[in-house]
């Protein structure tokens, strides 16, 4: 693409253009540069929460169905919207197949509408009485502003999922991108354009700026996608303000093969499990454990399966596109080199691609023969390297799956239906796939245990995650309660309790 040497080219003004400084937005697959883009200060930033905060006021006082009408208008609009420069220039900025990249944007609408009608039919609950007479419930109403910090690898379907929930629960809405995906993310909210006026701001720039929205009294709930260490960062920040929090921190997700598994299909969903976006998913299939009596084989099927996918620039016809950075090629290659020093074997890659001298490219990886000591088992890789593990039977893989500090998702191929629901049942994580890694729906909730996050995003419990209960006890006919002050002196015990011993 061209025009874009300006560093705020794509702040429009709507979206809050800043006079901070610039810096180069480069592309990991060439290292050419693809423009720029501005970070605001905090001076801008406290300008845009007045402005997003009085906004809210007016949104929070729209009814329901006032508030599903805009957003199914905003549905439409995305449906209706070429969304091809958006997509390319994610590619461009972090590596992401066209494909892919063209399919996480074009397939954000269903979210809204999702949520649109959630908040509709999700407004109160009436409770069983305690007392005749009386009308008890309790109401949902929104926190205020919402603050989205997000991550590189689904910059505008991750954002959507939480902005669709915060908006339907009545909320404003502050997106800060992620640093390599902000070009991307600013093109997109063009689709925001039909909303009130400051409902929607996003925010471009850095740590610092992502722990000031955290910090600041005028954000009322956060949600953050990213590294353990920023999850922590994030989830210390808002609970010592008692700030409602929603945190997605990764994970090392194990997949199961068992002595059942067709291997065709397992071989080919490992593939896709492990390799998605060059391993830059948070549900990234990392650690694979294969059951004795089938482990050769299927690792022959997988090896076989990897050796059809192409490495290459995200906007040619590749499967496997650069990692996003050099830190992060740095990190694969540290972990695979302490895999391979430990004893395990790289079936296939383990290296640098020959065919790509420029970018941060990295062969998809298979490695043998691991054992628990190995780093790589223990770790977030995110990068194309899944580690096997040969175990002896089902419980042996359960156990293994299940020996890691991370809990997000987790998968299995097995056409045994015990084993399908023991796995569903003694698996540590948040989400299990049985025959079908990565999938995600909007009505059911997504998130993880353990160090893999709090709260969840999707379903009711995302929707409650933007809002806050309040009990409501209504008596139509006012009348003097019994249990009411002053007590009857009967009610009291004779001698004022004292012992008469």
């Amino acid at each position: 693409m061209t025009g874009m040497t300006d560093p705020r080219y794509y702040l429009c003004p709507r979206y809050h253009s800043s006079d901070g400084p610039s810096r180069d937005v480069i592309d990991p697959a060439t290292l050419a540069r693809v423009g720029g883009r501005a970070e605001v200060t905090e001076d801008e930033m406290a300008g845009v929460l007045a402005r997003l905060n009085a906004a809210q006021e007016g949104w929070a006082a729209t009814d329901a169905k006032s508030r599903a009408q805009v957003l199914h208008r905003l549905a439409n609009r995305i449906e209706a919207t070429d969304v091809t420069d958006c997509a390319v220039l994610m590619s461009r900025e972090m590596g992401k197949p066209y494909p892919e990249a063209i399919g996480e944007v074009a397939n954000c609408a269903p979210v809204f509408r999702y949520f649109a009608e959630m908040a509709r039919d999700e407004a109160g609950k009436v409770a069983g009485t305690t007392q005749t007479g009386s009308l008890q419930y309790a109401r949902y109403e929104p926190l205020g502003v919402s603050a989205h910090i997000m991550p590189f690898n689904f910059p505008i379907l991750l954002m959507c999922w939480t902005v669709a929930a915060s908006l339907a629960a009545g909320n404003a809405c502050v997106i800060k991108p992620a640093e390599a995906t902000t070009l991307s993310t600013l093109k997109f909210m063009e689709v925001f354009d039909d909303l009130p006026a400051d409902l929607v701001a996003c925010l471009p720039g850095g740590a610092d700026l992502g722990r000031a929205l955290v910090e600041s009294p005028h954000t009322h709930a956060i949600a953050f996608t990213g590294s353990v260490a920023g999850a922590k960062a994030v989830a210390q920040a808002a609970g010592a303000r008692l700030k409602p929090a929603v945190i997605e921190a990764g994970g090392s997700d194990p997949m199961i093969i068992s002595a059942s598994a067709p291997l065709d299909v397992a071989a080919a969903g490992a593939v896709t499990g492990a390799f998605h976006m060059s391993g830059q998913v948070c549900t990234s299939t990392e650690r694979i454990y294969a059951v004795d009596a089938v482990h050769d084989a299927f690792v022959e099927a997988f090896a076989a399966e990897t050796a059809r996918l192409r490495i290459g620039n995200g906007l040619e016809k590749s499967e496997i596109g650069p990692l996003v950075s050099e830190a992060a090629r740095d990190k694969v290659e540290t972990l695979v080199a302490d895999a391979l020093d430990k004893g395990a074997t790289a079936v296939c890659g383990g290296r640098r691609p020959a065919s790509q001298n420029t970018g941060w490219f990295y062969e998809p990886t298979i490695l043998t023969g691991c054992t628990p000591e190995m780093d790589i088992l223990h770790h977030e890789v995110f990068g194309p390297v899944v580690a096997v593990v040969r175990v002896p039977d089902f419980d042996a893989a359960i156990a293994g799956a299940n020996a890691s500090p991370f809990g997000l998702g987790a998968s299995i191929f097995t056409t045994d239906l015990a084993e399908a629901h023991e796995a569903s049942e003694r698996f540590e994580a948040g989400m299990v796939w049985i025959n079908n890694p990565l999938i995600d729906n909007d009505a059911l909730p997504f998130g993880g245990w353990k160090s893999s996050g709090l709260g969840r995003e999707l379903g009711r419990m995302g929707l409650d995650a933007f809002r806050r209960t309040k009990m409501v006890i209504l008596d139509h006919k006012p009348v003097r309660q019994d249990w009411w002050y002053p007590y009857p002196d009967d009610w009291f015990l004779e001698g004022g309790g004292r012992s008469h011993v």
